[in-house]
């Protein structure tokens, strides 16, 4: 698989990695069996996929777990990134960016992950009480201690994102500007799609100015892009697109157009090809910079979205992509 590198460092990955979120977290749980999802790991190694993105909160904690089972036997073949700042509680999530508690958890990550380094450690989300910088600025500690290799901003999963892409955005670029201050960014990881291109106006050109790697989170539009939903088939109750304002029937069924216009791109290139596969290459097409994390929990699938690296489109068809309608239903 083509490599490509993450921040000044160079650190290299497959140009697809895998997001291993909905192993245990966020999608349906009644049907998850562990020995599966330690076969999509190994099967997205084999293919290349060599960065595992998880998080201490997936699960909490058993998706990192999890991936630790993987690492004790191939540490050598993947790049791990995790993640701190989120809190599960009864009722909701909440920040801590404390630096005291970003120590213990670095330790407790790697403790699951079984691993004495984490290639790339990602504030999840900034504490509101406390200064970013401070945070970052024990997260550094962590890269001088040896624990940690490269540091990360996420700007996925916040309420913000759902009321406003462009908003939320801005508010990362300024946090990416203080942060900066304290110790180079290496990456920055938010959502990516044809259905979610919001990214492009700023975030991305920040990053490709400044050499940072940047991690397109859900470039398959939370499934809605491989073209393999049925609109109006529902969700299990602890699927997060049961509550998905863009996953009713009826915006499914509205946004049937992008999956075809997807799928007749993919057409062109030959039977084998999918819409998910186009919808990744158009994610990486979009800078050298950009590596494309989809999630998922079937190894099948692993491979697919690994074979995507190779799918080169065409400026028409990269033209033909963007121009698909824009993704109807909020994100409120």
């Amino acid at each position: 698989m083509e490599r490509r590198t993450i921040g000044a460092g160079a650190l290299a990955v497959g140009a697809v990695g895998l997001g291993c979120m909905p192993m245990n977290w966020a999608y349906s749980t009644s049907r998850q069996r562990g020995d599966e999802s330690l076969r999509t790991v190994h099967r997205a190694l084999d293919a290349g996929s060599t960065l595992l993105d998880t998080a201490d909160m997936y699960g909490p904690f058993t998706n990192e777990l999890l991936l630790g089972r993987v690492l004790k036997e191939r540490r050598a073949d993947a790049f791990v990134s995790t993640k701190v700042g989120l809190l599960v509680g009864d009722q909701h999530i909440v920040a801590n960016g404390r630096p005291g508690y970003v120590r213990r958890a670095c330790d407790a990550s790697l403790r699951r992950l079984q691993t004495d380094v984490i290639d790339l450690y990602q504030l999840h989300r900034a504490d509101p009480e406390v200064p970013v910088e401070e945070t970052w600025g024990a997260m550094a500690e962590l890269v001088r201690a040896g624990k940690v290799r490269a540091l990360g901003l996420c700007a996925v999963g916040a309420r913000a994102r759902r009321r406003s892409g462009a908003r939320l955005h801005d508010a990362t670029l300024r946090q990416l500007e203080r942060v900066q201050q304290v110790f180079p960014v290496s990456a920055v990881e938010a959502e990516l799609s044809v259905w979610s291109p919001e990214a492009l106006e700023a975030l991305l050109p920040w990053c490709a100015a400044r050499g940072v790697g940047f991690l397109a989170a859900m470039p398959l539009g939370n499934g809605f892009l491989t073209g393999t939903l049925t609109p109006g088939e529902g969700f299990e109750p602890d699927d997060v697109r049961a509550r998905h304002p863009r996953f009713t029937a009826e915006m499914m069924a509205a946004n049937q157009p992008i999956v075809a216009g997807l799928r007749r791109v993919a057409r062109r290139h030959g039977e084998g090809v999918t819409a998910a596969q186009v919808a990744l290459a158009w994610v990486l097409a979009q800078g050298p910079q950009v590596v494309a994390v989809p999630g998922t929990k079937r190894a099948r699938c692993a491979e697919e979205n690994a074979a995507a690296a190779a799918l080169r489109l065409t400026p028409e068809d990269l033209a033909e992509v963007s121009g698909l309608p824009a993704a109807r239903g909020s994100w409120d």
